[in-house]
């Protein structure tokens, strides 16, 4: 049995080296274990809590976004999807909030911080706390329980959100479950073993103490740039220095192998000079970065690549959301169309579609998918140079076309339109395709 995972990400700003190293890294890396089902998820209506400049949260959700498919997250082993793609959360958010005890929210550890500030300056305690910030809590249980997420790896001072999830889903379950429970009761996950990387000054990397050292952005240069202004203490060169105490030898110790780690080590006691154990912890950071760098600079230079993964992982996670937030319609008597025909019967919801979704790849073309009503892709077209002529050969599948099937080499079908090849898919899904295009309007043969 799988274990689900859930990840979040705030899209409030641009990754930097800690994060990488203590967020993205080790996450991508347990996503490849055996077991494990990797849910990796945008939180840009969390960012709204913290950022109030529209033009930084689209900047970052790109950024971010970048960053994760460039470390290496591949989206087709895990869910990855912007939270505001799923409806379902904020439907389900409210559903929780209705449940949700005033007293627990009172509790959180972000909102007494907020309100004890206040009261330290002579303020009203609920000086410019917004409900986004109160209600915080509530909307992260939305996140994790709309997947059943069994663990939610997060930061000791995340902790006890996840605590507030489960108080909330067991009492959302003592509610409604009559007929079983609704939700899981999620799992904290903490990390000790993450590498906590130190900033410029010496203190925790983080861009509220404005210390960080960037990831891609800016380039090598300004990797460089910021590793080269880390503070150091007054030792010569041929002095012997205190490895434990320095930042360099820390954040070196997160980019190599235990063999170099001990070597940079051994070198800074023997006497080796800040400057030039600078220069040797750009060029370990360069050799992990430096391919992952280029590819982050590709996918920023094509957002059309970034939008369809999402898409596709939005699609992937609707697939769960959507018949579980019909069910928990269902369970608190919002039934689609009310709650019983005349007959006394429940209305069933209504039913849904094949249909194309159009997108731009990764080199520059214009595509559409055949998604079946399940959400499952049944083919997918080649790449046209001109949009207008992509659009133009869906209304003609969709409408009025004679659309034929070419059996090629390794089990794939040909799809034609005046003898025209448009697209393909695998021949096991023949029935399929020609099922949606007759229910579009195409007539294959």
């Amino acid at each position: 049995m799988n274990t689900r995972v859930l990840t979040g990400i705030t899209t409030s700003g641009t990754p930097h080296l800690g994060n990488f190293a203590g967020a993205i890294r080790p996450a991508i890396q347990a996503s490849l274990r055996p077991g494990v089902d990797a849910f990796f998820f945008l939180a840009d209506y969390h960012a709204l809590i913290k950022c109030d400049d529209p033009a930084r949260i689209s900047r970052s959700r790109i950024e971010i976004a970048a960053t994760w498919l460039a470390a290496g997250l591949d989206p087709e082993r895990v869910t990855f999807y912007r939270q505001s793609d799923i409806p379902e959360i904020p439907e389900l958010c409210w559903m929780l909030t209705c449940v949700t005890a005033k007293g627990l929210m009172n509790r959180a550890h972000a909102y007494k911080a907020a309100v004890d500030q206040n009261l330290a300056k002579g303020g009203e305690p609920d000086d410019g706390i917004s409900m986004g910030l109160f209600s915080y809590p509530v909307l992260m249980a939305a996140d994790i329980l709309m997947f059943n997420a069994n663990r939610v790896p997060v930061g000791r001072d995340q902790a006890q959100h996840l605590e507030m999830a489960r108080d909330i889903a067991q009492r959302f379950n003592h509610l409604y479950g009559r007929g079983g429970d609704y939700f899981v009761l999620p799992e904290v996950q903490i990390d000790e073993e993450v590498a906590t990387l130190p900033g410029l000054d010496g203190r925790k990397m983080s861009k509220s103490y404005d210390n960080t050292i960037p990831l891609f952005e800016g380039g090598a240069k300004a990797t460089a740039d910021a590793v080269m202004r880390i503070v150091t203490d007054s030792h010569k060169p041929g002095e012997p220095k205190n490895a434990a105490d320095s930042a360099l030898y820390t954040i070196y110790r997160a980019f190599a192998p235990r063999e170099a780690s001990e070597r940079f080590r051994r070198d800074l006691e023997e006497g080796l000079g800040w400057g030039d154990a600078k220069t040797q912890l750009c060029k370990r950071i360069e050799t992990e970065l430096g391919p992952l760098r280029e590819r982050y600079a590709h996918l920023m230079a094509n957002p059309g690549y970034i939008e369809d993964a999402l898409q596709a992982g939005a699609e992937k996670a609707r697939r769960l959301s959507a018949p579980t937030m019909e069910r928990l319609r269902e369970a608190v008597g919002l039934v689609r169309g009310g709650a019983a025909t005349v007959t006394g019967r429940v209305a069933k919801p209504a039913a849904r579609h094949a249909r194309f979704v159009s997108f731009r790849d990764e080199a520059g073309g214009f595509r559409f998918r055949l998604i079946a009503a399940d959400g499952a892709q049944l083919m997918l077209s080649r790449a046209f140079d001109d949009p207008k002529e992509a659009g133009g050969v869906m209304r003609r599948l969709q409408h009025h076309a004679i659309a034929a099937f070419r059996d090629e080499q390794g089990g794939a079908v040909m799809v034609t339109v005046d003898d025209t090849p448009v697209g393909q898919f695998d021949s096991a899904l023949r029935e399929r395709v020609r099922e949606a295009l007759a229910n579009l309007g195409g007539k294959p043969s």
